[in-house]
């Protein structure tokens, strides 16, 4: 509290002298509504640095000086990389605002129910893994721990925590935190099987001290280093080291617990199926640290729900109810006829196309492949080559897209001898009368064994345009594709539940693959896991496990590709299509990097991106609010953005390594 003092007492000096500083006025105006904001979340006031009690060896004080001898290692950015961590133009401060197509049914970082989008960009927000990836070279970088330690066998791996970690109510992250974080992930009452699957590789970890913690595998895994440092968001043991995974999920669904990240979801900020928002953390532990200082520039993240209304959303956008959006398949007319309107005319909102080398995803229908008919290969097959893709590109999204023929689309990964599988009708015929659907009643449906071909799907209503005429073609060939409408925390239920014949997904992708958590055979026949079509394949088994032990980057590629091939042969999805680069509009008051978006950003997490690195930028703002106030128009920024297309990775390691040389 030494900066309120020194201000208090200027400002009684002023005043005694009878005059009183606006600005000065402003900034104890600012600094009270921090020290509010602080008040609501910390408990504890716990200084920066290690406990004097804790020995350099064991992770204390001086640590840094010895980490080498001990056999550890951290990572140390040169200033030619900080530019990607963060513009160091970025101003703190603002708000910005994006519509969202769902309310979460929860906010856990983890556990039933947790596996939207929307819960990866608040767990990014809120809580940290104890290392983080590199933004362009994916290596490992500090997060909560500052070193680490992998062992000649590959099997162990040592962590020590940062000492200036601390969670949003003012406790030390400390290695008991981990240890905790993985007993609650490891029960099975959590209901999230892949949890158990992934993180039971791992033996349970050790606090060796209040800084170090260590783990031991239990199989040789390349991906284990992976999933350990930098996918499990560590939560503290002081809140949930006592809970079962039942605990867990009845005690936090729309509440959380403390994170140390720089964003905290406040309770008073939550409107249940309308709006959350963020608020960004002044005393965030790591605000000064070269690769954290620049992104989470954002004082408060709101979130508005508008269910099931892509176009509804986009007229918010173009009043200016919401600062960014993000096009998609349901708005790609607007994003190519649209043009004409005065704030895009004038430069007050910009567009730009970006193009970026993160995976583009899965599109398409899921099968239930458990029950008939689809347990019949032929009847999916069929389906594949009923689903005109080429017609609906051209007409409904005005050749913006390209058509998927892999799981790994627009990556290294993707098999090219892939089959190409095109709208052929007649194929299709011959597929389902070989599957016994030879005769057709007076609707002219197909029939079998006396029952009609039909088939239930449920959807959003704002896919019906796109779905419609599948169906018409379904409808052709004899298949009655009834339609139900359903809000999408809905679907999802019934998805997770595997009450579902034909299911619409979207899914994100990874830029490691991990193909176990949604192909594993084990997997199958459970509820609450991505292999929602019930994929069993022996062979794929195999290659999972040949894939935890190929530590070559190539060796990888091939079993993917391998994999992939086998998953596309088994046409347990009708694949879509995907875009030409990740479309966005924006209110023209943000500033951000030359790059506009990070190199690996999908679509997926495209706000994601905008949210931690861009910022509110008061000049803008302000020329913006005055040329809207005037009709005067403000520059208009180039439309298409190829910086990752055109970055030179080798080019840009040889300056990294000359900069280390030269330190």
């Amino acid at each position: 509290m030494r900066t309120l003092c020194l201000l208090a007492l200027g400002c009684a000096v002023l005043a005694g002298c009878g005059r009183r500083s606006d600005r000065l006025e402003a900034d104890l105006k600012a600094l009270a509504e921090r020290t509010r904001q602080v008040s609501l979340w910390k408990q504890y006031d716990t200084p920066p640095g290690a406990d004097p009690s804790v020995p350099p060896e064991l992770g204390g004080a001086g640590f840094e000086r010895i980490a080498d001898s001990l056999g550890f290692q951290t990572y140390v950015p040169t200033e030619e990389e900080l530019r990607f961590f963060g513009d160091p133009r970025a101003k703190t401060g603002g708000k910005i605002r994006i519509v969202v197509t769902r309310f979460p049914l929860t906010f856990r970082p983890f556990g039933q129910h947790s596996n939207y989008v929307e819960n990866s960009i608040i767990a990014s927000l809120v809580y940290e893994t104890l290392l983080g990836v590199h933004p362009v070279t994916r290596e490992f970088v500090p997060a909560l721990a500052s070193h680490w330690k992998i062992s000649p066998d590959r099997m162990t791996f040592t962590y020590r925590i940062d000492p200036n970690a601390r969670f949003s109510d003012g406790t030390p992250v400390t290695a008991e935190d981990v240890v905790a974080t993985w007993r609650l992930v490891m029960d099975e009452t959590i209901l999230e099987p892949s949890l158990q699957l992934v993180y039971g590789k791992f033996e349970e970890p050790k606090a060796l001290s209040k800084y170090l913690v260590q783990v031991r595998s239990k199989t040789l895994n390349w991906r284990n280093f992976l999933y350990f440092s930098a996918a499990l968001p560590i939560l503290p043991a002081r809140v949930i080291g006592n809970m079962t995974g039942k605990e867990f999920l009845e005690r936090y669904q729309y509440e959380l617990p403390p994170g140390s990240g720089e964003y905290i979801l406040l309770p008073q900020d939550v409107q249940k199926g309308t709006s959350y928002a963020l608020t960004r953390r002044d005393d965030y532990w790591a605000k000064d640290y070269p690769m954290a200082r620049y992104v989470g520039n954002f004082d408060r993240i709101e979130f508005v729900v508008v269910k099931d209304n892509p176009l509804l959303a986009y007229e918010m956008f173009k009043r200016g109810d919401q600062d960014f959006f993000l096009f998609g398949a349901l708005t790609t007319e607007h994003w190519v006829t649209d043009t004409t309107y005065e704030a895009l005319q004038k430069g007050w909102i910009q567009k730009r196309r970006v193009y970026t080398d993160g995976p583009v995803g899965t599109m398409g229908y899921a099968f239930n492949m458990r029950k008939p008919p689809f347990d019949d290969i032929r009847v999916r097959q069929a389906f594949a080559y009923l689903h005109n893709r080429e017609a609906i590109v051209q007409k409904l999204l005005y050749n913006e897209y390209e058509l998927m023929d892999s799981y790994y689309a627009n990556t290294v990964y993707e098999n090219p001898n892939n089959v190409r599988v095109r709208y052929n009708p007649e194929l299709a015929q011959r597929l389902l009368a070989e599957a016994g659907w030879r005769t057709r009643n007076a609707q002219g449906i197909l029939v079998k064994d006396g029952k009609p071909f039909v088939v239930e799907m449920g959807i959003p209503k704002a896919i019906e345009r796109f779905v419609t005429p599948y169906r018409e073609e379904l409808r052709k060939a004899g298949i009655d594709l009834q339609l139900k409408f359903q809000d999408p925390n809905t679907l999802w239920k019934n998805a997770m539940e595997r009450n579902f014949q034909l299911f619409f997904v979207n899914w994100t992708g990874l830029q490691t693959p991990n193909p176990e958590t949604s192909l594993r055979s084990e997997l199958a026949d459970k509820n609450d896991n991505n292999n929602i079509e019930g994929f069993k394949n022996r062979r794929v088994d195999q290659l999972c496990d040949m894939y935890d032990t190929a530590f070559s980057r190539q060796a990888q590629i091939r079993i993917i590709r391998e994999i992939d091939s086998i998953t596309m042969a088994s046409f347990k999805n009708v694949l879509g299509w995907y875009p030409r680069g990740i479309r966005i509009a924006y209110w023209n008051k943000f500033g951000m990097p030359e790059y506009v978006l990070p190199r690996f950003t999908q679509i997926g997490f495209a706000d994601l991106a905008v949210i931690t690195t861009w910022w509110y930028d008061p000049e803008k703002a302000r020329q913006l609010e005055e040329a809207r106030r005037t009709g005067k128009a403000l520059p208009r920024e180039p439309l298409e953005v190829r910086y990752w297309k055109e970055f030179n990775e080798a080019q840009f390691l040889a300056q990294v390594e000359q900069a280390r040389r030269a330190r």
